[in-house]
């Protein structure tokens, strides 16, 4: 593997979607992720369509760069082994209720107490310090409990759902960059330390952003909500044949479609030549637009569009983004072996590093493929890894 984390040991004890697409990112970073599982394995692993048990969709897109070690910690064995690991590994991350962590005797402190290097960082629900300490948390629970159902419903029909993971993701970057930054103040300092990322004040922050909106003041200059962004029609607008999204946005682009659609009056208007007028008048704007747009076809307004510099995009379904051109030439979507899983539909990384880039070196694994060889590389003996093996304390495919 290369990357700019190569040679750093991750132990992932993570499951479902949030903490494993935290470790993903380090692994394809180029960071040794072991992957601890539960001799029954992540629960992610049944979920959709599979060619094998264990190896669905879901979880071969969160788990490529990793090496599986399926280990049991309810046997005191397993507890060992896994304090053996975390003797030598640079990060444990972790996704269960740091309660949990204490039941397994893998608290911060127990932990250092092994490692002082190691950065020790979890993916959870909430803040320790506060009521709701105690509580599960899954990314619809998420969602509710900071707003995002009833910001999507934009005040018409029922509170609904963003149809993604979003906060599960959203906290996994968030997850990943906090220990790429505490790795890079172990470099300084030679002190490792304990991260939280508790997903509900991570992602209040995330969408407050946005809409505290006219509750940044106090007293408020107006209610809570981004205008722009809650307005119904703030969303693909019908063409007489499709849909097509367009932001037109600043001075320039608002003052170009007014006057190439026979609108000099409203180029002109005040209330719609600076940002500040128009975010007050977006509702009727987004009226205009909708109204406008539908008298032309799809390509005929992409060709406006792009004639008139404005910013556009067809509307495209998921299965259309499979084959959208950019993406094919940029060979995003590959189609590759897996080992095991046959012929697999792979994304790429997306970014581009000039001197360290990231790669992918190893896909999916199965549950507990690489148990042996994961604890041969953290200097366990044959033997011993064999007597681990007899007593069901590890797991690898076709044994135990």
């Amino acid at each position: 593997m290369s990357g700019p984390l190569e040679g750093v040991r991750v132990v992932d004890m993570t499951m479902n979607v949030m903490g494993p697409y935290a470790a993903q990112i380090l692994g394809d970073m180029g960071a040794d992720v072991c992957k601890v599982e539960p001799p029954e394995g992540d629960t992610l692993r049944g979920v959709g369509p599979s060619r094998s048990r264990g190896m669905g969709p879901y979880f071969i897109n969160l788990n490529r760069n990793k090496r599986s070690l399926a280990l049991d910690l309810k046997k005191e064995q397993g507890s060992a082994v896994l304090r053996r690991l975390l003797r030598q590994a640079d990060v444990l991350l972790y996704s269960f209720r740091p309660k949990a962590m204490e039941r397994l005797g893998l608290s911060y402190a127990e932990v250092a107490a092994l490692n002082p290097r190691i950065i020790y960082c979890g993916t959870f629900g909430y803040g320790q310090s506060g009521p709701y300490a105690d509580k599960p948390a899954y990314d619809d629970l998420i969602q509710t409990a900071i707003g995002i159902p009833v910001l999507q419903a934009r005040g018409l029909g029922e509170p609904t759902y963003i149809a993604l993971a979003i906060a599960d993701r959203a906290v996994g970057m968030m997850g990943a960059s906090a220990i790429g930054m505490a790795l890079y103040y172990r470099e300084r300092t030679g002190k490792g330390q304990a991260v939280e990322v508790p997903m509900f004040e991570s992602m209040a922050e995330f969408v407050m952003g946005d809409h505290l909106y006219g509750k940044t003041f106090d007293p408020p200059l107006g209610p809570t909500g981004y205008v722009r962004m809650m307005d119904k029609n703030r969303k693909p607008y019908r063409t007489s044949d499709g849909h097509v999204g367009v932001l037109v946005y600043n001075d320039k682009h608002w003052k170009r479609f007014f006057t190439a659609v026979g609108r000099d009056d409203m180029a002109r208007d005040p209330r719609y030549v600076t940002i500040a007028g128009r975010t007050e008048n977006i509702g009727f704007l987004y009226d205009f637009l909708a109204e406008t747009l539908m008298t032309r076809t799809t390509e005929e307004w992409l060709a406006f569009f792009r004639e008139n510099d404005i910013p556009a995009m067809r509307l495209t379904t998921p299965d259309e983004l499979l084959e959208d051109e950019h993406m094919a030439a940029i060979d995003f979507f590959k189609t590759v072996d897996h080992p095991t899983e046959g012929r697999i539909r792979m994304m790429d990384i997306p970014q581009t590093w000039s001197a360290s880039q990231p790669g992918i070196g190893s896909l999916a694994p199965r549950l507990g493929q690489h148990s042996a060889e994961v604890l041969a590389s953290y200097g366990f003996s044959k033997p011993e890894v064999a007597a681990l093996l007899a007593d069901q304390v590890i797991h690898t495919e076709g044994a135990g």
